[in-house]
């Protein structure tokens, strides 16, 4: 009777990440239809938005259960495949449009992505020359990134092909999943200090020479706006007819070109508080994951990259991002082949906590 219920308790724990997730997402929904009630907003934005994040981790909670590399593999090659074929969403890369500036497109988001999942692959390959290859493939991404003239996705794409190589050898998961959550809550800090004028004098004329005035002056109508009704916002997909940089600015795309400052302006306090939601909930999955600890970070680091370029650019409003940050994050919180079992079920909770060192 020990066996049966030890495997009732692990299913139990396991599936707390999954209401959570769905108490997040449904939340989600129903503010961005209470922020655009009585309004002319249009919340389908915000919907499909939604439903690509949770289409895509059901797709990854099912494919890397049955194919734990492979899935990972095939969807490194798919998200550099479509970041290929949409080069106008990397900055420069298009002379014919006109980019807005300081643009960061899904391009660049789904490079980052592209490398995350090729280190997710390598990560739970066992063949050393697999292992490799995967690696290789991460790099030739990062490569290709700066091929196209962004160098912040290659950056990105370093950065998190470093983190998963130091993941091999890290043991404990939830001081690095808390390290990257950190991190995350200083560039959005960040990027509300200078859209407030609230950094010192020196260190905002540094940033706003990186980020261009353009964007810094989106950024201070979003604030506008979000004091205007810090409650609601002004309501979902409203901020470029009501934002007047938006509506001066040559091949405005609408946006203010931060996911937070986005929601603060369109959905108000609340809106900001269900997008950080989102993220801890796929931190707190990442952290309750059967995966080994170099899978999991792997993943955690490319989510957080994805999350820098999201406040500091426009990445989320492209489906094919939020949907392929829903997969990635599935194929790193999947079960693994044969969980059933005690000795896996101990397996998965030695894991959580404490991996033996991956070379």
């Amino acid at each position: 009777m020990a066996a049966p219920d030890s495997r009732s308790a692990a299913r139990e724990r396991g599936s707390a990440a999954d209401v959570v997730g769905v108490a997040v997402l449904s939340g989600c929904v129903v503010w961005s239809l209470v922020s655009a009630a009585g309004r002319e907003a249009r919340p389908e934005g915000v919907l499909l938005a939604v439903f690509a994040v949770a289409a895509g981790y059901a797709c990854g909670r099912i494919s890397g259960t049955l194919l734990p590399v492979a899935a990972p593999s095939a969807a490194a090659l798919a998200a550099l495949g479509l970041a290929l074929a949409s080069r106008e969403g990397v900055p420069g890369a298009n002379a014919g449009a006109p980019i807005q500036p300081g643009h960061t497109g899904a391009a660049a988001a789904l490079l980052v992505l592209a490398a995350g999942a090729g280190c997710c692959a390598a990560s739970a390959a066992r063949p050393p020359v697999l292992r490799l290859a995967m690696r290789l493939l991460a790099l030739a991404v990062a490569s290709t990134a700066l091929a196209l003239g962004s160098v912040t996705a290659f950056a990105a794409a370093i950065g998190v092909l470093l983190c998963s190589l130091a993941a091999a050898r890290m043991r404990w998961r939830t001081l690095a999943l808390g390290g990257l959550a950190v991190a995350t809550a200083l560039v959005v800090a960040t990027t509300w200090g200078v859209a407030e004028d609230a950094l010192p004098e020196g260190l905002t004329v540094s940033l706003e020479g990186q980020l261009t005035q353009n964007r810094v002056a989106l950024w201070q109508d979003a604030v506008a706006l979000a004091k205007e009704d810090p409650l609601r916002g002004v309501g979902p997909d409203r901020f470029g007819t009501l934002s007047s940089t938006a509506q001066q600015s040559l091949g405005s795309d609408g946006k203010p070109h931060s996911a937070s400052l986005q929601q603060a302006a369109e959905q108000g306090v609340v809106g900001v508080a269900l997008l950080g939601a989102v993220f801890g909930w796929l931190l707190y999955g990442l952290w309750r994951s059967p995966r080994s600890t170099p899978v999991v970070l792997s993943a955690g680091a490319t989510l957080t990259a994805l999350a820098f370029l999201a406040s500091v650019g426009n990445a989320l409003s492209f489906t094919p991002v939020t949907a392929g940050a829903g997969l990635l994050a599935g194929l790193a919180t999947a079960r693994m082949p044969g969980e059933g079992s005690a000795g896996a079920q101990r397996l998965a909770a030695r894991q959580r906590h404490a991996d033996s060192p991956v070379l």
